[in-house]
C-alpha cells in the first residue's frame, strides 16, 4: 500500500533512525570481524599461498597479484559493514513501517528488534547451517557460481521460513494456549527448513588437509560478525523508537 502524505513523513523519521541503527551496528560489526576474523583469514591465504606456490599447475589465486591488497582490503571493512549495515537498517525499518498495520501502532519499538531477530534467523542462521562460510583455501573455483545461485536461494527460503512460522502462530488463534501457538510457529518453520535443506545440494569441498580448528574458528568469527551487526541493528533500532515512544507521549499528555 503506497505511502499517503500522512504516512510519508513518520516513515522518512523511522527510515533514518534504520539508517543510522543499521551504521552504527556495522561499524562494531567490522571491529568485531577485525579482531576475530582476519587473523584467520590470513593464515588461510598462508595455506593457499603455500599451495599455489608448490604446485603452480593447480590454479590456485596468487594474492600478491590481488587487484585489492590485504591492507586495502583490511581498511575497506569497515566501509564495507558499514554500508552494509546501513542498507540492512534501511531495510529493517521499510518493513517495520510496512508491518505497522499488523501491530499496534508506534509501539515502544520491540517489532523492530523482533524483525531484527527474524531476519538473523531467516537471512543468516538458516543459510549457515546449510552452507557455513568458507575461508580462502576452500572451495572449488569451478562451483562459485552454482554455491552462490544456491546460497541466495537458501537466503530466500530461510525468510520464507521465519513467514511460515509466523503464519503458523497466528492460525492457531489468540484464544488457543501459548504452548499451541509457539509449537505451530516451530513446526512452520521447520517444514519450511527441512524440506529446503534436503532439495538444495550440498558441496563438500574443503581438503582434506585442511586445518579443522581453523576452518571452525573462521565459521564462528564469519557466523558472529552476522550476529553483532543484527543484535546491534535490533537493539539500537529499538532504542531509537522507545524515545521516539516516550517524546510522543509526553507531548500527548498536556492534552489528555
Amino acid at each position: 500500500m503506497p505511502l499517503t502524505t500522512t504516512t510519508a513523513p513518520r516513515f522518512v523519521t523511522v527510515l533514518v533512525r534504520g539508517l543510522l541503527a543499521g551504521l552504527v551496528a556495522g561499524l562494531l560489526a567490522g571491529t568485531f570481524a577485525y579482531v576475530a576474523g582476519e587473523p584467520h583469514v590470513d593464515a588461510a591465504i598462508a595455506i593457499e599461498d603455500a599451495a599455489a606456490h608448490a604446485d603452480p599447475t593447480a590454479g590456485g589465486h596468487h594474492h600478491d597479484d590481488a587487484l585489492v591488497s590485504r591492507d586495502g582490503q583490511r581498511g575497506g571493512l569497515f566501509l564495507a559493514t558499514s554500508l552494509f549495515g546501513a542498507a540492512m537498517g534501511g531495510l529493517l525499518a521499510t518493513a517495520y513501517v510496512l508491518l505497522c498495520r499488523r501491530r499496534r501502532a508506534y509501539d515502544d519499538g520491540r517489532s523492530g528488534l523482533l524483525l531484527a531477530g527474524a531476519a538473523l534467523l531467516g537471512v543468516v542462521i538458516v543459510p549457515f547451517v546449510k552452507y557455513p562460510a568458507n575461508p580462502p583455501a576452500v572451495g572449488d573455483p569451478a562451483t562459485i557460481d552454482q554455491r552462490t545461485g544456491t546460497y541466495l536461494l537458501m537466503v530466500a527460503l530461510g525468510l520464507v521460513a521465519v513467514w511460515a512460522g509466523s503464519l503458523g502462530y497466528r492460525s492457531v488463534g489468540g484464544a488457543a494456549p501459548l504452548w499451541l501457538r509457539a509449537g505451530a510457529a516451530v513446526g512452520g518453520f521447520l517444514l519450511v527448513t527441512g524440506v529446503a535443506y534436503v532439495v538444495l545440494p550440498s558441496f563438500q569441498e574443503v581438503p582434506d588437509d585442511f586445518p579443522a580448528t581453523l576452518l571452525w574458528d573462521f565459521r564462528l568469527a564469519s557466523l558472529g560478525t552476522q550476529v553483532v551487526l543484527w543484535t546491534g541493528i535490533g537493539l539500537l533500532f529499538a532504542a531509537l523508537m522507545n524515545q521516539d515512544g516516550r517524546r510522543r507521549a509526553a507531548t500527548a499528555a498536556p492534552s489528555t
